[in-house]
């Protein structure tokens, strides 16, 4: 994004370019479905397209978020600190980050998940995804929460929305520690290369949780100052 067009989003709200910035990741995080979708059905050649629209996206997001670290003006009144503000995108930068090693891991191996496990993987996925699509929600709040002062209602509301990826969260510990199970069930079929890129990409999706949950903490942590 060019940075005139950054200033711009400034110029609107101080905080557009952070939510511009969450929408790139979540739309990033997103293609993972399609993806998986794919592979399951070996079609790898539709797999291969959208490994590069999630690299395109994530090269999206880290553009824009050097240009917000360049630009973000020093002398903005904000009622949150302009470092906490840095964090908050360096920590959203981290999921669009993980959809590309995800992706990049799958593809370079041609990896497939057991057809016997496939259901459970997609739900897992899904509720993983779940998690990025609550973050990204929680920052397109921060506009309600600037015109109300980070107080009353709104800043309620976005405890409870932490509060709901938190629980995320768990549910996908709970989900990750099955799936991990039946593969190791499975592991004399498989390669044992593709058995061990298969457990780092399950991890690594779980991670996409973990990494929303720490989003939300970060803001917790920012309204916790005001």
């Amino acid at each position: 994004m060019p940075v005139n067009t950054i200033l711009g989003l400034f110029a609107k709200s101080p905080l557009k370019p952070l939510q511009e910035h969450a929408s790139s990741v979540h739309q990033c995080c997103s293609l993972l479905v399609p993806f998986f979708q794919a592979t399951a059905q070996q079609q790898w050649e539709n797999a291969q397209h959208l490994r590069e629209q999630i690299s395109m996206l994530e090269k999206q997001a880290d553009t824009l978020k050097r240009e917000i670290r360049l630009k973000l003006p020093r002398g903005l009144f904000l009622p949150v600190d302009r470092t906490d503000m840095l964090d908050l995108v360096t920590q959203q930068d981290r999921l669009a980050n993980r959809a590309k090693d995800i992706a990049g891991r799958v593809i370079g191996r041609h990896l497939m998940v057991p057809e016997s496990m496939q259901t459970d993987f997609m739900v897992y996925l899904q509720r993983c995804l779940d998690a990025t699509t609550q973050a990204n929600k929680v920052i397109h709040e921060l506009d309600e929460l600037l015109e109300t002062g980070f107080r009353g209602r709104e800043a309620s509301l976005v405890e409870q929305m932490v509060m709901e990826l938190d629980h995320i969260e768990d549910d996908t510990d709970h989900q990750q520690i099955l799936l991990r199970q039946a593969l190791l069930a499975l592991e004399p079929q498989y390669n044992p290369i593709d058995v061990m890129c298969l457990y780092q990409v399950m991890e690594w999706i779980g991670s996409l949780a973990d990494e929303s949950l720490r989003v939300g903490s970060r803001l917790e942590l920012m309204l916790a100052r005001t």
